[in-house]
């Protein structure tokens, strides 16, 4: 009896292994965090959910926001495309007529200025009496910030604020009572990675975003007493975009000088892909990069020790890069885990077991796990 119990117990531990070890590969290759890829292999399908669906884009004139006018075109969404760029929307409306089955009145083109609050609130009614409601508010329209915080003017902080955050929530403000009145909406920001981690040489940018997500995590219990309507945040890591050519810099109308290297990033298409099926399963909090960066959020969220000593690691490579006007774009560079592992290996045993409790089962298996060979 006793020989058969550990038996089954020897059974267990190595199905354990082995379950282990197979989500650790996957993690490997994750490009977002592990609820969002389960949802993209489990849940529900875009095309099921959003087809027909009234969706608004803010910054649709390029990057993110033009991938996810041309995908969900090609689900069967009627669109609102907004931004300040009017000849640029058209060619994003012809684009989406050229490759779905969209008709010319199914998307409407929408001047829309986030730094003109005042704006917003005729902007939103146009949409509501051309659709007759909205369903989806995708808040994507921003602007990144590259520079060293003492030598950056206070109103460069000034203007991303106002950009990035009020003027977020002001048009949110504008279309949330539509929602509350329809009992049913999402509304989807598109904030950043760096809103949930240091991001050295982005202070602006990263407070900016940093803003986003306490708003909105504050905001989602407020409407507690309304189910239908879903509060999600999108945090992209690096995708391939203008993002950083357009970026804020020391002064107002300063243009930034560097080398963006294409390196590190994903593609548009694949980010906004994982978007979609964020939207369809009702997400509250998508993360979307490849690796390092995404072992990087992990380590912010649940063992903040080791990732403050990343973070201070990266940021001499970063500060290094800008001043030498070469930005790679990464907030961790490959080479910060590929060199020399075994030293990585002695901070993860070392520092490990704050993450799975401080018993000795937990310590020795760890020290197991991540025993060198």
């Amino acid at each position: 009896m006793i020989s058969a119990t550990m038996d089954l117990l020897s059974l267990l531990c190595y199905c354990l292994v082995v379950y282990v070890f197979v989500q650790f590969i996957r993690f490997l290759r994750a490009d977002g965090d592990l609820t969002l890829l389960w949802c993209e292999c489990f849940g529900n399908k875009p095309e099921d959910k959003l087809y027909k669906k009234v969706v608004w884009i803010t910054g649709a004139s390029s990057g993110i926001g033009e991938e996810l006018a041309y995908q969900l075109a090609k689900l069967g969404a009627f669109l609102v495309l907004s931004a300040r760029r009017v000849a640029e929307l058209e060619r994003v409306k012809q684009n989406c007529l050229d490759h779905s089955k969209l008709r010319v009145k199914d998307i409407l083109v929408l001047l829309l200025d986030l730094n003109v609050s005042s704006s917003h609130k005729d902007a939103t009614k146009s949409v509501i009496q051309y659709f007759g409601k909205i369903d989806i508010l995708i808040n994507n329209a921003g602007r990144s910030q590259r520079s060293l915080f003492l030598d950056t003017n206070l109103d460069v902080y000034e203007a991303i604020m106002h950009l990035n955050f009020l003027g977020t929530i002001s048009l949110t403000k504008c279309v949330l009572p539509y929602m509350i009145k329809q009992e049913k909406g999402q509304i989807i920001t598109v904030s950043s990675l760096a809103g949930l981690v240091a991001a050295p040489v982005s202070t602006g940018y990263a407070s900016s975003k940093h803003a986003l997500q306490g708003f909105f995590n504050s905001l989602r219990p407020e409407l507690a007493n309304y189910p239908g309507i879903i509060i999600s945040t999108v945090c992209p890591g690096l995708v391939h975009s203008n993002i950083v050519k357009n970026a804020f810099t020391e002064e107002i109308n300063k243009p930034i000088s560097e080398n963006s290297a294409q390196t590190c990033k994903m593609s548009t298409a694949r980010c906004v892909q994982l978007m979609l099926v964020g939207m369809a399963n009702e997400l509250k909090e998508m993360w979307i990069s490849g690796q390092p960066l995404l072992l990087y959020v992990y380590l912010w969220q649940y063992a903040p020790t080791l990732a403050w000593l990343v973070a201070n690691k990266m940021s001499v490579k970063r500060i290094k890069n800008l001043k030498s006007g070469l930005w790679t774009g990464c907030l961790v560079s490959p080479q910060l885990f590929l060199h020399r592992p075994s030293r990585w290996l002695t901070y993860v045993r070392s520092w490990g077991w704050w993450i799975f409790g401080m018993s000795s089962p937990y310590r020795q298996g760890l020290h197991l796990l991540f025993k060198p060979t």
